[in-house]
């Protein structure tokens, strides 16, 4: 499983591609001429060298024999067990957003992974993004069979639609509705690379534990994989969007529906609108049912985060398996089984993941999990600037951001949340004040009127429904 010379060990898993030399032959990456102290049949090896905070670089090392004939099988041996390992890809999909973020998609594919992909062997095809929805649509259409993978170039955003391709295209290709909430979906097989070149690039950092284009191509060249939580978000029967980071109502909600306004700020418009909305204020009346997550193992209150090959994630899993198994479909509508809290919230986030980014280094709830089938339900209820402003700081430090009377958090299988607007049939003296100073309060959100509803931020995108269904 590993070759080594006299100072170098290199496991065979982490061989990007191997290549026979020629005595003084100008190596690639090293950009001098060698000339080795022993004349004999040599061989370059490209592997993954890894560096502290989970960064990956392609480095090289030359292995030498004094025999050329067992050179020469060593290299054989080698290049055939790159070919038979089923984990790496062989041809790729690319979907690359060259507008979204940092707006240098294809600068940042064409310098940084196209180069390592062909060292590896990998054949791709390319289709650059042109407006909303391209990369979705395209999926509903492509042979998709013949693709080991696809990757997409950009942010969260571009993730969430190559995600959306591929999973409405397995339910469409198995004959399955959507629109039916309890409908059980057939599983995606086919896995979604992210090389990350977007604003915030969450789902990344929060699966790779690091933004970095590179590194990002090397867990694809090497096969790694990871399964993900999959959340899908109904309105009356109706699909709405799939999640698989962050479903925020209040706080986060507004800041991307301001943000969405301001556009031309680039990036800096997620600080201007996050302080804008700090100062607004606003809480939200609502009803949040949710079912407890009892098949999954731990609490969101524990310490241990989320990594490879995860006991926890493997644990639960078996248990739900075995839950659905005996319970059917009685589980999922006992009512029993059913909590119902209702208040004033400054914030509703439901997190299927640590959501963590390089300002918030342990993310929103740092001991969730990537694939427990569970999501992190956390309520923030009206409280005080100044205590919402402590509860904030906490995303960027080391302390228990949960340890506020005014933040509760459940680990919950599903949930359902209706805002008091839409339980009120009746319309009173206040929403008709709501009503026609709306717009006036939308423009001034620091007076006293507060508005009645607010967006829900599905993985960067909005969902203007308020009411919806979680599972």
């Amino acid at each position: 499983s590993c070759i080594h010379t006299e100072n170098c060990f290199v496991p065979t898993s982490e061989i990007i591609a191997v290549e026979e030399t020629e005595l003084n032959k100008k190596q690639r990456n090293i950009g001098k001429w060698q000339k080795m102290a022993k004349p004999h049949a040599f061989t370059v090896v490209y592997y993954v060298k890894k560096a502290q905070n989970h960064r990956w670089r392609c480095s090289d090392v030359t292995f030498w024999c004094v025999d050329e004939h067992l050179c020469n099988q060593w290299i054989q041996a080698l290049k055939e067990l790159l070919e038979v390992q089923k984990s790496r890809p062989k041809q790729l999909l690319v979907y690359i957003n060259p507008y979204g973020g940092k707006r240098q998609g294809k600068r940042i594919y064409e310098q940084k992974v196209a180069p390592l992909f062909s060292l590896a062997s990998i054949s791709t095809d390319v289709v650059i993004t042109e407006h909303a929805n391209h990369a979705k649509d395209n999926l509903f259409e492509v042979n998709i069979n013949k693709y080991d993978g696809v990757v997409c170039v950009g942010g969260d955003g571009m993730f969430s639609e190559v995600m959306h391709g591929l999973i409405g295209r397995m339910q469409k290709d198995s004959g399955i509705d959507q629109n039916n909430p309890k409908a059980p979906l057939v599983q995606c097989n086919i896995r979604i690379g992210i090389i990350p070149a977007g604003s915030t690039d969450c789902i990344c950092y929060s699966t790779v534990g690091i933004s970095d284009p590179v590194t990002s191509a090397l867990h694809i060249i090497v096969g790694d994989c990871q399964p993900l939580d999959v959340s899908s978000v109904h309105h009356n029967n109706t699909f709405l969007k799939y999640s698989v980071s962050l479903l925020g109502y209040g706080f986060y909600g507004d800041i991307l529906k301001d943000s969405e306004k301001k556009r031309w700020m680039g990036p800096m418009r997620y600080d201007y609108s996050g302080f804008k909305t700090f100062l607004s204020h606003h809480y939200y009346e609502g009803t949040i049912s949710f079912q407890p997550a009892k098949h999954a193992l731990g609490s969101p209150r524990d310490k241990d985060s989320c990594r490879t090959g995860c006991y926890i994630c493997k644990k639960s899993e078996q248990q739900l398996a075995e839950q659905q198994k005996e319970c059917g479909l009685k589980y999922e509508e006992d009512e029993e089984g059913w909590k119902v809290i209702k208040g004033k919230f400054l914030a509703i986030n439901a997190v299927n993941m640590s959501c963590a980014c390089p300002r918030s280094p342990k993310g929103l709830s740092p001991a969730a999990h990537l694939a427990d089938g569970s999501a992190d339900l956390i309520l923030v209820r009206k409280c005080s600037r100044f205590d919402f402003l402590r509860y904030l700081v906490r995303h960027t430090n080391q302390d228990d951001q949960f340890d506020f009377s005014f933040v509760d958090v459940h680990r919950v299988k599903s949930f359902q949340f209706t805002s008091k607007l839409s339980d009120d049939n009746e319309s009173s003296v206040t929403d008709i004040g709501k009503k026609r100073f709306g717009q006036f309060c939308r423009d001034h959100p620091a007076c006293c009127c507060n508005v009645a509803n607010s967006t829900w931020n599905c993985d960067g995108e909005t969902l203007d429904s308020s009411a919806i269904e979680v599972r």
